[in-house]
Parts: C-alpha cells; structure tokens; sequence
C-alpha cells in the first residue's frame, strides 16, 4: 500500500522538484508500407501512423490529468526509414519526400517529434542507406519534427570508417542547409554505436526490426528529484550517498511504470520499456551538472568529475531496475551541454571542455550531446570525433552518440539560441590538428577482441 507520506513526497517532487515523464513514445513498425511506388509508399506510411498514434497526445494529457503527472512530450519512433524505402527510392529526393510525409503525420496527430529517418550501417552501407543519409541535409531542412540518426558501429561489427568519414560531411552540410537557423539542422541529427532498439528519447529513436508492430516506451526523468535528495545527505560518506540515489531513482522509475502500464492499456498497445534516464532541461534546477556539484564538486569538469558521474549513472541503474518489469533505452545521466543549465555553466567558467566531456561519456549514457562548435571545423575533425566517441561504445559495451553542431558563421565565445528544449550553448573549442589522413584511409576498424563470445 502507498502510504500518506510517499503520496506527498511525489506531489512535492513534481510540484518542486522538476519530475516529469519525459516523453511518452509510440513506436510503429512499417514494414507492412513496403511498395515499390514511392506516391503508394507515402500514402501507406501516413495511414499506418496516423491510424496507429492518433491518439497518443490526447491519451498522454489524460493521464497527466489523472494522475497529477506532467507528460512532456508525445512522440513516435518508426522503422529506419533506410529500410522501407528502399525498394521505392531512386534518389535523395525521393527519400525527403519520406521525411516529409513523416512531418506532415507527426504534426495532424500533434507530436513534437518524429524519429526513424535512420539508416544502420555499422557494417557497410546498401545504395538505399547512403542515398537516405545523402539526404538528410535536405531532410532535415525541409522539415520542423523529423529527426534522423545513423549507426555506425557495433561492439560486434566494429565501426564503418566509409560512414564515419561520410557523415562529418554531411554533418557539415546540414549545418549549411539551416545556417539561416543557428544551424538546427545537426541538432535533429545524432550519430549512434549500439543503438537501441526501444530508445524513447530523440533524436536516436527508431523502432528496430525485432519490435513487434506497435510499442509503447516511456522516458523518465528527474535530476531536480536527484539533487534535492542529496542536498540532505551533504557531507555523508559515499555508502549514503549512493543508497540515497538508489531510492531516489526507484521512486522516479515508479512513476515511469505507472504511466507506461496506463497508455499501454488506454491505446491498446504493448507496454516495451521504462528508460530510466536523467534527462536534464534548461530550466533551472532540472540539471545533471548540478547533481555533481551536489556531490562535491565546484563545477561540473573539475577533477573527479567522471568518478562522480560512474557513481551517479551506477545508483540510477541498480535503483531504476527493481522499479519496473522491463527496462531499456539508454538508461542513465545524460550530459548534454545546450539542454543543461548547469553544464553551460561550466563551460563558461573554462571548467568544462570538449575533451573532458568525453572522457564523462565512457560512464554514462549516450556521449557528446548538442554540442555547438565554430562553424569553420572542418568535415573530417568531425569525422575524427565521431570516430573516437564510437570507439568508446565498441570497446566498453555500451550506446554512445556524437549530436554536435558545427554553426555556421559562429566562432568560440559565441553563444547559440536554439530554443524550447534544445535550450542555449556556448560555442566551445576544438581541437584543430588534422586527423585528415586517418579518416581518408577508409574501410572499417574491426570489432574488439572480447566481441567474440558466440
């Protein structure tokens, strides 16, 4: 039985404290639109999501209503597009009439986000996958609530070189196509290694080829919860600190399976996943960075700051997991730099820099996220980043992601406006000595040693 005092511990974490249900994620197969007519394919693929996710928004505010439960966001997840449009696909435009089918659906059933235009490619890439990611640019420029990702690498393939070289370009073209914006384009763009199957947060949502035809996966998220209740236990060794983020992360994790268990049976859909993720915000005291500072440390980059971010992801996890039947999706802290009030901080104080953010990603989730770089870098210093965050994810077992922003006509020192969720970045620094040779040898870096466990 929940008792008095954990119903208003809730209401005050909510009220208070910044706890929310991220986002409530439909995914949709649409592997049964397949059709060699790209008007037909289109056509197809508008009917199944607006007939399976019509309701979505409007179930999600219902169950906010109920249970006094901000639902952020309503969004939709759909098999990588590279996949179902091959057989229809001729050419670049062609696959951007997809996108823009999926942001026309995406805004009549009234989500703000729509995610699969992704290609996986961890291997090598079909004519399909590098005509779909040579459109992206275009794409994303033509759209509001598209969002795109390609995966590069596995533990058990290795990373594809030719894709990583390839998308520094076109990482640098969508920069171009939406100059005129602050260069959002790259911020709907996320490169991944390991990419999930049920991730709920975007841009690196898409519903992988083992769903079933309809899903249901929530994100939660809660770092103001997190750092409320360790401003109780300051000073306290670690034994209390880390049993303090452990039941705080169940409590959060709780109300994440309430809410997936509840769309699940109103939609008529299969409950997939809980994603215990602490995902920060830019409103004040919705901050990942902050729960470091909690810890002890004077700005998010100062020393031991990965020590206390393995512990914080650690806690989360083992806390998370008790909480529901079925965890998945990132699960974990993450560190965006334009989404985090507390992390801009940082890297205004000099205390944060690219480098140190990461050495941050190898203990927790995802990697180097929405962050703003001069719009000079060139395409394979990209490349040479991307390359080196999907290392991490091969050999230490684990989804990491490269979301930077090369923005054109800024340099370091200039901060970028993106707005809403996507919040504001200072420009950092990168470093500028050539990678130019590594990346142009092309190929692929094969799979670790211990990825041979069959």
């Amino acid at each position: 039985m929940i008792n008095l005092r954990e119903v208003t511990e809730t209401n005050n974490m909510i009220a208070r404290e910044n706890l929310d249900v991220r986002t409530i994620t439909m995914g949709i197969s649409l592997l049964d639109c397949i059709d060699s007519d790209l008007d037909k394919l289109n056509k197809n693929i508008y009917e199944k999501i607006y007939n399976s996710a019509s309701d979505l928004v409007k179930t999600g505010d219902e169950i906010a209503r109920e249970f006094g439960i901000p639902v952020v966001n309503k969004r939709v997840s759909v098999t990588p597009i590279a996949l179902i449009g091959g057989s229809a696909c001729k050419t670049k435009e062609d696959f951007a009439s997809i996108a823009m089918t999926l942001d026309k659906v995406a805004k009549e059933i009234g989500v703000n986000f729509i995610g699969g235009y992704s290609a996986l490619v961890s291997k090598h890439m079909t004519k399909a996958d590098k005509l779909l990611i040579d459109s992206i640019p275009m794409a994303l420029a033509k759209t509001e609530r598209v969002c795109s990702s390609v995966n590069v690498g596995s533990t058990k393939t290795g990373i594809n070189m030719d894709a990583v070289k390839l998308l520094g370009e076109i990482v640098k073209e969508a920069a171009e196509y939406t100059k005129e914006n602050d260069s959002l384009g790259c911020a709907k763009l996320v490169v991944l290694c390991n990419a999930p199957d049920d991730n709920p947060f975007m841009a690196g949502a898409f519903l992988g080829v083992t769903e079933g035809d309809k899903v249901i996966n929530v994100g939660v998220s809660g770092p103001g919860v997190v750092k409320t209740a360790l401003e109780k236990v300051r000073g306290e060794n670690f034994e209390v600190l880390c049993e303090t983020i452990k039941k705080t992360a169940f409590k959060v994790t709780r109300v994440g399976q309430l809410v997936a268990k509840e769309a699940s049976k109103m939609l008529d859909v299969p409950f997939g996943i809980v994603d215990l993720s602490l995902a920060p915000t830019p409103a004040i005291g919705d901050s990942v960075a902050d729960i470091l500072c909690e810890m002890g440390l004077e700005y998010a980059g100062a020393p031991g700051t990965t020590a206390a971010l393995a512990l914080l992801n650690d806690q989360v996890k083992k806390g998370g997991v008790m909480a529901s039947s079925y965890v998945g999706g990132l699960s974990g802290a993450f560190i965006p730099v334009s989404e985090d009030q507390g992390m801009i901080d940082a890297v205004c104080a000099n205390a944060l820099t690219l480098e140190k953010l990461e050495a941050m990603t190898c203990v927790c989730s995802v990697g180097l996220d929405m962050i703003a770089i001069p719009g000079k870098t060139k395409a394979t210093t990209i490349s040479g980043i991307i390359a080196d965050e999907m290392a991490i994810g091969m050999v230490n077992q684990k989804t990491t992601a490269v979301r930077i922003i090369p923005v054109i006509g800024k340099d370091v020192g200039d901060t970028v406006e993106f707005g809403g969720l996507l919040g504001h970045a200072p420009v950092m620094a990168v470093n500028e000595f050539s990678c130019d040779a590594f990346i142009n040898r092309g190929g692929r870096i094969p799979a670790p040693i211990h990825s041979f466990k069959n």
